[in-house]
Protein backbone atom coordinates (compact mmCIF):
# COMPACT_ATOMS: atom_id res chain seq x y z
CA UNK A 1 0.00 0.00 0.00
CA UNK A 2 2.94 2.09 0.76
CA UNK A 3 3.81 1.87 -3.26
CA UNK A 4 0.88 2.89 -4.35
CA UNK A 5 0.56 6.26 -2.47
CA UNK A 6 3.97 7.18 -3.25
CA UNK A 7 2.79 8.57 -7.15
CA UNK A 8 -0.15 10.75 -6.62
CA UNK A 9 1.67 12.59 -4.00
CA UNK A 10 4.68 12.86 -6.36
CA UNK A 11 1.99 14.61 -8.86
CA UNK A 12 0.35 16.79 -6.27
CA UNK A 13 3.89 18.54 -5.96
CA UNK A 14 4.75 19.50 -9.06
CA UNK A 15 2.68 22.88 -9.44
CA UNK A 16 3.93 24.42 -5.93
CA UNK A 17 7.09 26.33 -7.78
CA UNK A 18 4.64 28.93 -9.58
CA UNK A 19 3.79 30.88 -7.10
CA UNK A 20 6.57 33.27 -6.09
CA UNK A 21 6.53 34.46 -9.48
CA UNK A 22 2.80 35.53 -9.13
CA UNK A 23 4.06 37.12 -5.71
CA UNK A 24 6.46 38.94 -7.83
CA UNK A 25 4.15 40.33 -10.59
CA UNK A 26 1.32 41.41 -8.33
CA UNK A 27 3.95 43.48 -6.39
CA UNK A 28 5.61 45.06 -9.65
CA UNK A 29 2.14 46.13 -10.40
CA UNK A 30 1.21 48.19 -7.58
CA UNK A 31 4.86 49.84 -7.76
CA UNK A 32 3.76 50.67 -11.04
CA UNK A 33 0.31 52.03 -9.86
CA UNK A 34 2.04 54.25 -7.01
CA UNK A 35 4.30 55.83 -9.81
CA UNK A 36 1.88 56.56 -12.03
CA UNK A 37 -0.27 57.97 -9.21
CA UNK A 38 2.27 60.21 -8.20
CA UNK A 39 2.65 62.17 -11.29
CA UNK A 40 -0.44 62.62 -11.73
CA UNK A 41 -0.81 64.42 -8.42
CA UNK A 42 2.54 65.81 -9.23
CA UNK A 43 1.24 67.20 -12.73
CA UNK A 44 -2.47 67.70 -11.07
CA UNK A 45 -0.43 70.13 -8.28
CA UNK A 46 1.80 71.92 -10.97
CA UNK A 47 -1.45 72.58 -13.04
CA UNK A 48 -3.55 74.07 -10.01
CA UNK A 49 -0.42 76.17 -8.45
CA UNK A 50 -0.27 77.54 -11.97
CA UNK A 51 -3.61 78.57 -11.84
CA UNK A 52 -3.69 80.05 -8.64
CA UNK A 53 -0.80 81.77 -9.86
CA UNK A 54 -2.71 83.15 -12.99
CA UNK A 55 -5.52 84.43 -10.56
CA UNK A 56 -3.42 85.80 -7.94
CA UNK A 57 -4.86 88.90 -6.98
CA UNK A 58 -2.24 91.92 -6.47
CA UNK A 59 -1.76 93.36 -2.42
CA UNK A 60 -2.42 97.00 -2.90
CA UNK A 61 -2.31 100.10 -0.89
CA UNK A 62 -4.34 103.57 -1.49
CA UNK A 63 -1.90 106.72 -2.19
CA UNK A 64 -2.89 109.29 0.61
CA UNK A 65 -1.85 112.86 1.41
CA UNK A 66 0.25 113.09 4.90
CA UNK A 67 3.20 113.81 6.71
CA UNK A 68 6.63 112.29 6.39
CA UNK A 69 10.43 112.25 7.45
CA UNK A 70 13.35 110.50 7.31
CA UNK A 71 15.41 110.71 10.89
CA UNK A 72 18.03 109.06 11.97
CA UNK A 73 17.17 107.45 15.21
CA UNK A 74 19.44 106.80 18.08
CA UNK A 75 19.92 106.47 21.86
CA UNK A 76 20.66 109.05 24.19
CA UNK A 77 21.21 110.27 28.25
CA UNK A 78 19.84 113.46 29.04
CA UNK A 79 22.15 115.98 31.70
CA UNK A 80 22.25 119.16 33.10
CA UNK A 81 23.90 121.69 30.54
CA UNK A 82 25.21 124.06 33.34
CA UNK A 83 26.83 122.27 36.27
CA UNK A 84 29.64 122.72 39.27
CA UNK A 85 31.09 120.39 41.36
CA UNK A 86 31.92 122.63 44.86
CA UNK A 87 34.63 121.31 46.61
CA UNK A 88 36.63 122.74 49.96
CA UNK A 89 40.11 124.82 49.77
CA UNK A 90 40.86 124.53 52.70
CA UNK A 91 41.75 121.25 55.08
CA UNK A 92 39.67 120.78 58.16
CA UNK A 93 36.43 119.31 60.03
CA UNK A 94 33.36 119.52 57.96
CA UNK A 95 31.57 121.88 61.46
CA UNK A 96 27.77 122.05 59.45
CA UNK A 97 26.35 121.33 55.92
CA UNK A 98 23.15 123.47 55.64
CA UNK A 99 21.75 121.94 52.48
CA UNK A 100 20.25 118.64 51.21
CA UNK A 101 19.66 116.70 48.29
CA UNK A 102 16.58 118.52 45.98
CA UNK A 103 17.21 121.97 47.83
CA UNK A 104 17.66 125.01 45.17
CA UNK A 105 19.89 127.39 46.29
CA UNK A 106 20.19 130.92 44.67
CA UNK A 107 24.05 132.29 44.02
CA UNK A 108 26.27 133.06 46.90
CA UNK A 109 24.04 130.97 49.38
CA UNK A 110 26.33 129.45 52.17
CA UNK A 111 26.13 126.03 51.88
CA UNK A 112 28.84 124.12 54.34
CA UNK A 113 31.18 125.40 57.15
CA UNK A 114 34.44 123.88 57.90
CA UNK A 115 36.18 124.20 61.38
CA UNK A 116 37.88 127.64 61.12
CA UNK A 117 39.47 127.27 65.11
CA UNK A 118 43.45 126.68 63.45
CA UNK A 119 42.69 129.18 60.79
CA UNK A 120 41.33 132.41 63.56
CA UNK A 121 44.42 131.85 65.54
CA UNK A 122 46.50 132.27 62.65
CA UNK A 123 44.79 135.29 61.54
CA UNK A 124 45.06 136.57 64.86
CA UNK A 125 48.74 135.89 65.58
CA UNK A 126 49.24 137.58 62.39
CA UNK A 127 47.30 140.89 63.30
CA UNK A 128 48.99 141.04 66.55
CA UNK A 129 52.61 140.86 64.64
CA UNK A 130 51.22 143.80 62.87
CA UNK A 131 50.56 145.71 65.53
CA UNK A 132 54.31 145.04 67.04
CA UNK A 133 55.70 146.57 64.15
CA UNK A 134 53.42 149.34 64.06
CA UNK A 135 54.39 150.23 67.19
CA UNK A 136 58.11 150.02 66.41
CA UNK A 137 57.75 151.97 63.43
CA UNK A 138 56.36 154.69 65.89
CA UNK A 139 59.29 154.63 68.11
CA UNK A 140 61.34 154.23 64.90
CA UNK A 141 60.00 157.72 63.59
CA UNK A 142 60.43 159.29 66.90
CA UNK A 143 63.98 158.29 66.84
CA UNK A 144 64.70 159.62 63.65
CA UNK A 145 63.45 162.70 64.33
CA UNK A 146 65.67 163.23 67.38
CA UNK A 147 68.48 162.27 65.22
CA UNK A 148 67.45 164.55 62.29
CA UNK A 149 67.62 167.42 64.77
CA UNK A 150 71.14 166.19 66.32
CA UNK A 151 72.26 166.29 62.66
CA UNK A 152 70.54 170.03 62.01
CA UNK A 153 72.47 170.95 65.61
CA UNK A 154 75.58 169.65 64.27
CA UNK A 155 75.43 171.12 61.22
CA UNK A 156 74.80 174.64 62.58
CA UNK A 157 77.78 174.14 64.97
CA UNK A 158 80.46 173.02 62.43
CA UNK A 159 79.57 176.21 60.16
CA UNK A 160 80.38 177.76 63.31
CA UNK A 161 83.25 175.16 63.92
CA UNK A 162 82.18 175.05 67.40
CA UNK A 163 82.06 170.94 67.21
CA UNK A 164 84.59 168.72 65.45
CA UNK A 165 83.90 166.58 62.13
CA UNK A 166 83.99 163.59 63.67
CA UNK A 167 80.58 164.62 65.77
CA UNK A 168 79.07 165.75 62.56
CA UNK A 169 79.18 163.00 60.87
CA UNK A 170 77.92 160.69 63.91
CA UNK A 171 75.28 162.83 64.05
CA UNK A 172 74.77 162.27 60.10
CA UNK A 173 75.01 158.18 60.29
CA UNK A 174 73.06 158.32 63.18
CA UNK A 175 70.11 160.23 60.92
CA UNK A 176 70.59 158.16 58.31
CA UNK A 177 70.04 155.16 60.25
CA UNK A 178 67.10 155.96 61.63
CA UNK A 179 65.71 156.69 58.59
CA UNK A 180 66.69 153.25 57.49
CA UNK A 181 65.19 151.48 59.99
CA UNK A 182 61.47 153.07 59.01
CA UNK A 183 61.70 151.60 55.60
CA UNK A 184 62.52 148.22 57.04
CA UNK A 185 59.68 148.53 59.23
CA UNK A 186 57.63 149.48 56.61
CA UNK A 187 58.70 146.64 54.36
CA UNK A 188 57.43 144.52 57.24
CA UNK A 189 54.55 145.79 57.64
CA UNK A 190 53.46 145.34 54.22
CA UNK A 191 54.68 141.35 54.11
CA UNK A 192 52.57 141.18 57.40
CA UNK A 193 49.80 142.86 56.27
CA UNK A 194 49.89 140.50 52.82
CA UNK A 195 50.31 137.30 54.61
CA UNK A 196 47.33 138.59 57.08
CA UNK A 197 45.31 139.24 53.92
CA UNK A 198 46.31 135.86 52.58
CA UNK A 199 45.20 134.55 55.94
CA UNK A 200 41.61 136.12 56.14
CA UNK A 201 41.04 134.56 52.50
CA UNK A 202 41.92 131.42 53.44
CA UNK A 203 39.30 131.68 56.80
CA UNK A 204 37.31 132.53 54.35
CA UNK A 205 37.08 129.67 52.79
CA UNK A 206 35.74 128.02 55.65
CA UNK A 207 32.39 128.77 54.44
CA UNK A 208 32.02 127.72 51.03
CA UNK A 209 29.34 129.42 49.01
CA UNK A 210 27.38 128.56 45.68
CA UNK A 211 28.86 129.53 42.89
CA UNK A 212 25.95 129.81 40.83
CA UNK A 213 22.16 129.20 41.43
CA UNK A 214 20.81 125.98 40.88
CA UNK A 215 19.65 122.75 42.35
CA UNK A 216 21.73 120.32 45.05
CA UNK A 217 22.12 116.65 42.51
CA UNK A 218 24.25 115.20 45.23
CA UNK A 219 26.24 115.68 48.17
CA UNK A 220 29.19 113.52 48.73
CA UNK A 221 30.36 114.68 51.98
CA UNK A 222 29.11 114.35 55.68
CA UNK A 223 28.88 116.32 58.37
CA UNK A 224 31.88 115.82 60.65
CA UNK A 225 34.04 114.38 58.12
CA UNK A 226 37.45 115.61 58.27
CA UNK A 227 38.18 117.21 54.32
CA UNK A 228 42.50 117.31 53.22
CA UNK A 229 43.26 119.34 51.02
CA UNK A 230 47.13 118.58 50.24
CA UNK A 231 46.68 116.16 47.76
CA UNK A 232 43.40 116.78 45.88
CA UNK A 233 40.04 119.14 46.07
CA UNK A 234 37.59 117.27 48.22
CA UNK A 235 34.32 117.47 46.42
CA UNK A 236 31.20 117.86 48.96
CA UNK A 237 28.50 118.38 46.57
CA UNK A 238 27.40 119.36 43.13
CA UNK A 239 24.87 122.17 42.00
CA UNK A 240 23.35 122.04 38.50
CA UNK A 241 20.80 124.37 36.77
CA UNK A 242 17.66 122.41 35.99
CA UNK A 243 16.22 124.47 33.68
CA UNK A 244 17.80 123.39 30.52
CA UNK A 245 18.95 120.13 29.73
CA UNK A 246 21.51 118.32 27.42
CA UNK A 247 20.74 115.48 25.53
CA UNK A 248 24.23 113.11 24.96
CA UNK A 249 23.37 110.88 22.01
CA UNK A 250 25.84 108.61 20.79
CA UNK A 251 25.00 107.97 16.70
CA UNK A 252 26.73 104.94 14.95
CA UNK A 253 29.40 105.36 12.16
CA UNK A 254 27.23 104.57 9.67
CA UNK A 255 24.80 107.49 10.04
CA UNK A 256 27.07 110.37 11.75
CA UNK A 257 27.38 111.77 7.98
CA UNK A 258 23.82 112.90 7.60
CA UNK A 259 23.95 114.51 10.64
CA UNK A 260 24.30 118.61 9.91
CA UNK A 261 25.07 121.57 12.66
CA UNK A 262 21.38 123.16 13.26
CA UNK A 263 19.14 120.20 11.74
CA UNK A 264 16.35 119.79 14.00
CA UNK A 265 16.13 117.21 16.40
CA UNK A 266 13.72 115.66 18.91
CA UNK A 267 13.14 112.81 21.26
CA UNK A 268 10.52 111.04 24.05
CA UNK A 269 11.85 109.39 27.27
CA UNK A 270 10.14 105.75 28.18
CA UNK A 271 7.83 107.28 30.96
CA UNK A 272 6.41 109.83 28.51
CA UNK A 273 6.37 107.80 25.07
CA UNK A 274 3.51 109.96 23.90
CA UNK A 275 5.27 113.69 24.70
CA UNK A 276 8.13 114.71 22.59
CA UNK A 277 10.68 117.36 23.34
CA UNK A 278 12.09 119.38 20.65
CA UNK A 279 15.86 121.19 19.75
CA UNK A 280 18.73 121.82 17.46
CA UNK A 281 22.15 119.75 16.92
CA UNK A 282 24.50 122.26 18.32
CA UNK A 283 27.73 119.97 18.62
CA UNK A 284 29.24 116.73 17.52
CA UNK A 285 31.80 115.53 19.34
CA UNK A 286 35.06 115.03 16.61
CA UNK A 287 36.37 111.78 18.98
CA UNK A 288 34.34 108.64 19.01
CA UNK A 289 33.84 106.38 21.29
CA UNK A 290 34.34 102.19 21.07
CA UNK A 291 31.81 100.01 22.53
CA UNK A 292 31.80 95.99 22.06
CA UNK A 293 33.82 97.00 19.20
CA UNK A 294 31.37 99.69 17.27
CA UNK A 295 32.14 103.08 16.74
CA UNK A 296 29.71 105.58 18.27
CA UNK A 297 30.22 109.53 17.65
CA UNK A 298 28.26 111.72 20.27
CA UNK A 299 26.11 114.27 19.31
CA UNK A 300 24.32 117.33 21.44
CA UNK A 301 21.60 119.43 21.69
CA UNK A 302 19.91 121.49 24.74
CA UNK A 303 16.16 121.97 25.39
CA UNK A 304 14.56 123.84 27.68
CA UNK A 305 13.00 122.16 31.21
CA UNK A 306 11.04 124.77 32.85
CA UNK A 307 8.89 122.62 35.07
CA UNK A 308 12.05 120.42 35.76
CA UNK A 309 10.00 117.09 33.98
CA UNK A 310 13.39 115.47 32.53
CA UNK A 311 15.25 114.12 35.01
CA UNK A 312 19.43 113.60 34.93
CA UNK A 313 20.23 110.37 33.55
CA UNK A 314 16.93 109.66 32.28
CA UNK A 315 16.82 107.95 28.89
CA UNK A 316 15.76 109.49 25.54
CA UNK A 317 15.05 107.79 22.17
CA UNK A 318 16.37 110.44 19.79
CA UNK A 319 15.16 111.74 15.95
CA UNK A 320 17.58 113.66 13.96
CA UNK A 321 15.29 114.69 11.25
CA UNK A 322 17.27 114.43 8.05
CA UNK A 323 14.50 115.53 5.74
CA UNK A 324 10.17 115.95 6.25
CA UNK A 325 7.12 117.19 4.16
CA UNK A 326 3.77 117.66 5.31
CA UNK A 327 0.61 117.56 3.67
CA UNK A 328 2.11 114.95 0.58
CA UNK A 329 1.13 111.93 -1.08
CA UNK A 330 2.46 109.22 0.05
CA UNK A 331 2.32 105.58 -0.85
CA UNK A 332 4.48 102.10 0.88
CA UNK A 333 8.32 102.19 0.29
CA UNK A 334 7.75 99.00 -1.84
CA UNK A 335 5.19 100.22 -4.15
CA UNK A 336 8.54 102.46 -5.36
CA UNK A 337 9.95 100.53 -8.35
CA UNK A 338 13.97 101.65 -9.48
CA UNK A 339 15.61 100.51 -12.39
CA UNK A 340 15.35 99.43 -15.79
CA UNK A 341 16.63 99.92 -19.42
CA UNK A 342 15.69 103.53 -18.56
CA UNK A 343 16.33 104.04 -15.32
CA UNK A 344 12.99 105.87 -14.21
CA UNK A 345 11.12 105.42 -10.87
CA UNK A 346 8.06 103.58 -11.56
CA UNK A 347 4.92 102.47 -9.66
CA UNK A 348 2.52 99.90 -10.94
CA UNK A 349 -1.19 101.68 -11.04
CA UNK A 350 -4.46 99.47 -10.56
CA UNK A 351 -7.17 100.54 -12.79
CA UNK A 352 -10.90 100.72 -12.05
CA UNK A 353 -10.94 97.43 -14.91
CA UNK A 354 -8.19 95.54 -12.79
CA UNK A 355 -5.22 95.61 -15.08
CA UNK A 356 -2.17 97.51 -14.08
CA UNK A 357 -0.56 100.49 -15.19
CA UNK A 358 3.06 100.84 -14.66
CA UNK A 359 3.23 104.97 -14.20
CA UNK A 360 6.69 106.96 -13.66
CA UNK A 361 6.67 109.30 -10.92
CA UNK A 362 9.03 111.78 -9.09
CA UNK A 363 9.90 110.91 -5.44
CA UNK A 364 10.56 112.77 -2.67
CA UNK A 365 11.60 112.42 1.09
CA UNK A 366 11.72 108.66 1.68
CA UNK A 367 12.06 106.51 4.75
CA UNK A 368 12.08 102.60 5.71
CA UNK A 369 8.26 102.92 5.40
CA UNK A 370 6.72 105.39 3.13
CA UNK A 371 7.81 107.69 0.25
CA UNK A 372 6.68 111.03 -1.21
CA UNK A 373 5.45 111.38 -4.35
CA UNK A 374 5.27 114.62 -5.88
CA UNK A 375 4.46 113.48 -9.16
CA UNK A 376 2.53 111.22 -11.65
CA UNK A 377 -0.34 109.75 -8.80
CA UNK A 378 -2.91 111.23 -7.46
CA UNK A 379 -4.72 110.52 -3.51
CA UNK A 380 -6.59 107.56 -3.22
CA UNK A 381 -5.23 105.58 -6.55
CA UNK A 382 -4.37 102.06 -5.50
CA UNK A 383 -0.99 101.28 -6.10
CA UNK A 384 0.78 97.50 -6.39
CA UNK A 385 3.28 96.73 -3.22
CA UNK A 386 3.16 92.51 -3.93
CA UNK A 387 1.21 89.91 -4.88
CA UNK A 388 -0.93 86.96 -3.24
CA UNK A 389 0.74 84.33 -5.17
CA UNK A 390 2.97 83.36 -2.49
CA UNK A 391 0.33 83.23 0.16
CA UNK A 392 -1.88 81.49 -2.01
CA UNK A 393 0.23 78.55 -2.38
CA UNK A 394 0.66 77.89 1.21
CA UNK A 395 -2.73 78.49 1.61
CA UNK A 396 -3.39 75.46 -0.06
CA UNK A 397 -1.67 73.06 2.86
CA UNK A 398 1.41 72.27 1.44
CA UNK A 399 4.69 72.28 1.44
CA UNK A 400 7.12 74.52 -0.21
CA UNK A 401 8.88 72.52 -3.32
CA UNK A 402 6.46 69.47 -3.64
CA UNK A 403 2.94 69.21 -4.00
CA UNK A 404 -0.07 68.89 -1.06
CA UNK A 405 -1.22 65.89 0.50
CA UNK A 406 1.35 62.91 -0.87
CA UNK A 407 2.24 60.90 1.54
CA UNK A 408 5.90 59.61 1.52
CA UNK A 409 6.52 56.04 -0.78
CA UNK A 410 8.43 53.53 1.13
CA UNK A 411 9.25 50.66 -1.11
Amino acid sequence: MAESTNPSADNRAQPMPAKPRRRSRWRLALVAIAVLAAGAGAMGYMRAASETEARAEPVTAVATRGDIEDAVSALGNIQPRDYVDVGAQVSGQLKQIHVVVGDEVPNNFLLAEIDPVVLVARVEGGRAQLASLKAQLVDRQAQATLARQVFERQGKLRRDKATSEEAYESADAAARSAEAQIDMLKAQISQVESTIRGDEATLGYTKIFAPMAGTVVSLTARKGQTLNTNQQAPIILRIADLSTMTIWTQVSEADVSRLKLGMKAYFNTLGMPQRRWTGTLRQIMPTPEIVNNVVLYTALFDVANPKQELMTQMTAQVYFVVAEASDVITVPFSAVKRGGRERKTTVDIVRDDGSIETRPVEVGVTNRVLAEIRSGIEPGERVVIGNRAGDARTAQGGRPGGPPGLPRMRF
